[in-house]
This record gives structure tokens, sequence and C-alpha cells, in this order.
């Protein structure tokens, strides 16, 4: 990934607590299919042996054959995002010498996989995803709320992932770069955009301390 400096994350903890918050990751592998790529919902599991990240894969979905070639996997996590107009920049006014440009915040892991079959292994897997999104609830739903024989079946047609994370880096693109009259533009202009993904951009950038000194 391109990674100037200034935009580089470079903390782990906040590199976690992203690919926590924004779990569906893109799952992209290479093997004699060629090229593919999913959308699959992980989970992180931080041990003695390192960072792993478990998520499970229909079996007739072709990809996780494709894991089998011990070839290095990538998983793309995308958070917030938008377009930053150059009719933000202060420096418009000034010299007219600006472009468009995209905001955007994502982290990328790499690693190898291991399939798993093995009904104890893949119903842990799905109770401890669920359990993720379910036990914060008043009334959470639990994999065992549902008939055993029917759960039994239902992992029949799935396989599981274990990817060991061998490398992980982040980038937060949110106008670092540019001067402190630009940023307050670009948070300006977002405000103005009404929506929810640009008001998300913009406390993005404030919380990254981008636009900090408007008090």
């Amino acid at each position: 990934m391109y990674q100037p400096p200034h935009f580089r994350m470079a903390e782990e903890p906040a590199l976690l607590a992203f690919i926590e918050q924004n779990p569906l990751g893109l799952l992209i592998s290479s093997g004699s299919a060629g090229l593919m790529a999913n959308p699959v919902p992980f989970f992180l599991r931080r041990g003695d042996q390192g960072l792993t990240l478990v998520a499970h894969l229909a079996k007739a979905n072709p990809q996780w054959k494709a894991l089998t070639d011990e070839a290095e996997i990538l998983v793309v996590f995308s958070g917030t995002d938008h377009y930053v107009s150059p009719g933000w920049y202060a420096t418009k006014q000034e010299t007219g010498k600006v472009v468009p440009t995209w905001n955007y915040q994502l982290v990328q892991v790499r690693g190898t996989a291991r399939i798993h079959q093995e009904p104890e292994w893949l119903l842990a897997q799905v109770s401890q995803l669920t359990g993720q999104y379910e036990d914060h609830r008043d009334q959470p739903w639990a994999v065992t709320d549902a008939p055993a024989p029917f759960v039994a079946a239902q992992l029949k047609g799935i396989v599981g992932v274990e990817i060991a994370v061998t490398a992980i880096e982040g980038k937060l693109k949110a106008s670092q770069n540019r001067n402190a009259a630009d940023q307050q533009g670009v948070l300006q202009g977002l405000r103005q955009e009404e929506t929810a993904e640009a008001h998300a951009m913009a406390e993005l950038m404030l919380r990254s301390g981008v636009g900090k000194a408007e008090g």
C-alpha cells in the first residue's frame, strides 16, 4: 500500500480497534482459479502466538479452496470515506493550484490461512462471531437458541478460515497534508453537505487532531 508518512497509522492498538469496529473485511486471494475477493465478517483473536483472524465461508464458495495453497492472503478493512472538493480549500482562492481528492481510512492485513471443517471448531467460531454482535443487546440471540439438529446441518454447509497475521498496516487520509486554513475549509465543506457520510468524515478528522484549532 502506498504510504506517505503523514497518513500512516502506526499504533497497533488503533489498528486492532479499527478491525473490531469495522469487521467486514474484503478477503482477497490468488490461486489456480485466479484472483478472488469476497466480503467476509471476521473475528479478531489475540493470543500468545500472535494475532489471528477467523471467519467462515459457504462451502459452495470456491475461494476457500484457493486458501489451501499456502499463498499470502490479503484482507482489507474499510471505514469512513468521502470526496473532498478543491473548492473547499482556502488555497483555491490564493493560487488556484488545487485538485480533487478523497479522504478515507482503512487497514490491510496479510497472512496465511488454514481451513477448518471440524464441527467443534466451526461451532465455536460462529458462536464467538455471533456473540460479538449480540451480547450487548437486551435480548441477545445465541446459536444455542436454534434447534441443535438445525445448527448441525448449517455447519455442514460452511468451512472455517483461520488466518495467522504476518503483517498489518493502516492508513488514515484526513487532510493532514493540508495547511490549517485548508483543513478548516474541508471541515466546513463536509458539514454543509448535510449527509451522514460527510459528518462522519468531519468527526473522524477532528478525532484525528485535524482542524482542532477551530476550538
